[in-house]
């Protein structure tokens, strides 16, 4: 079978949205490679609060199963209450090498769409607080916008506070 003519091209992140029909909007930027603040380098790249930039974070849980945290650019996810929303006693950043073969994407591209196997996610609440939030679009450099209440709907995310 043909791919849609919409999706020729596009990454795994942007299928699964284009196979579904939900509405979402695309932007790109220069991506400069960086060691830290990849979300926040896309906000000023797009003129954006870096609040609105939620950052996929996949960290490993009870150092044995993955799951994905969605943050704010400018802030930090909280590890322990990521633990607590997630039921888990321990919450720990998952290894580069592990995070990328899980997902399919590199660092700086990592999606919470169209990853490998479906993972637990947890958003961090004030994503709620916006009209529009926008995440990675499964490549360095693209990003997706859409509203955050379908976000949480499409990964069948819990909502905490789960930054600082």
């Amino acid at each position: 079978m043909a791919a849609k003519p919409a999706a020729r091209g596009a990454t795994p992140a942007l299928r699964h949205l284009l196979d579904r029909g939900i509405p979402h909007r695309l932007h790109s930027y220069d991506f400069a490679a960086a060691e830290h603040g990849i979300g926040e380098q896309a906000a000023r790249a797009l003129g954006i609060e870096p609040a609105r930039v939620l950052k996929t974070l996949m960290v490993l849980l009870d150092e044995q199963r993955l799951a994905m945290a969605l943050v704010p650019a400018d802030r930090e996810a909280d590890l322990k209450a990521l633990a607590a929303a997630l039921g888990a006693k321990r919450a720990a950043m998952a290894p580069l090498a592990q995070a990328e073969r899980a997902s399919g994407y590199v660092k700086g591209g990592i999606s919470p769409f169209g990853q490998r196997q479906r993972l637990p996610a947890v958003v961090d609440q004030a994503a709620l607080a916006h009209a529009s939030v926008l995440v990675n679009g499964g490549r360095r450099g693209l990003q997706i916008e859409l509203a955050p209440a379908l976000l949480v709907e499409l990964l069948a995310a819990r909502l905490a506070p789960i930054a600082r």
